[in-house]
């Protein structure tokens, strides 16, 4: 295990402390593992680890997923980890997902206010921001090449059995809190799919050996 990174904001550092660990069963893990054997072997050969979380409208699941596996890497010290989202095509991060993220602990701008807005997510004072926006899984902004696929929904995972592209294809599917949207518990099952995420990327992550 890798010493961790104690720069992170402190309520995203105690936040991570307090993930429950053991609540990932041994049928999850094997759904985990195949994206943890993907950064070991990019460890190994010292090169640069490229992941793409891919959902149908890039506008939650995906981005919460970005987010949390940018700063897992930060937190277990591995270097040279990008982290990119994508969808089947393009919407709009949705404002609960800054909302959640910033409950959190993430210090999160609006960086432009139009249909699609641009937004700098930090996780750690002197580290570059995720950079969340909605955007197709092939748009300029993601890696062309040499990168993972992780397909975070069901239905971006059946419309793309082939991401072009893509050295490696892990489907890592969630429950999508949009289900919840304009209800009581919107909030709460925001907050509870950041966390189911959080935690399996920790998992994920703890898993690489430097």
């Amino acid at each position: 295990m890798t010493k961790t990174q104690t720069s992170l904001f402190p309520e995203i550092y105690e936040f991570i402390k307090k993930l429950d660990k053991n609540s990932i069963s041994e049928e999850r893990k094997k759904i985990l593992d195949p994206l943890a054997e993907f950064i070991q072997s990019k460890v190994n050969n010292q090169e640069e680890i490229r992941l793409n979380f891919i959902c149908t409208h890039n506008s939650r699941r995906s981005h919460l997923s970005q987010t949390w596996a940018q700063t897992m890497a930060h937190f277990f010290n591995i270097k040279n980890v990008y982290c990119y989202s994508g969808g089947t095509e393009a919407t709009a991060l949705f404002p609960m997902v800054a909302e959640t993220l910033q409950k959190q602990g993430f210090q999160v701008q609006q960086l432009s206010d139009n249909n699609n807005p641009v937004y700098a997510i930090k996780y750690a004072e002197n580290e570059h921001p995720v950079i969340g926006f909605s955007k197709k899984l092939d748009d300029a902004f993601n890696p062309s090449s040499g990168f993972a696929a992780i397909m975070t929904c069901d239905s971006a995972n059946e419309a793309c059995p082939f991401v072009p592209g893509a050295e490696k294809r892990v489907p890592i599917t969630f429950e999508d809190p949009k289900a919840f949207d304009n209800t009581p518990q919107q909030a709460e099952k925001y907050l509870e799919r950041s966390i189911q995420i959080a935690t399996e990327l920790w998992y994920v992550f703890s898993q690489i050996n430097l």
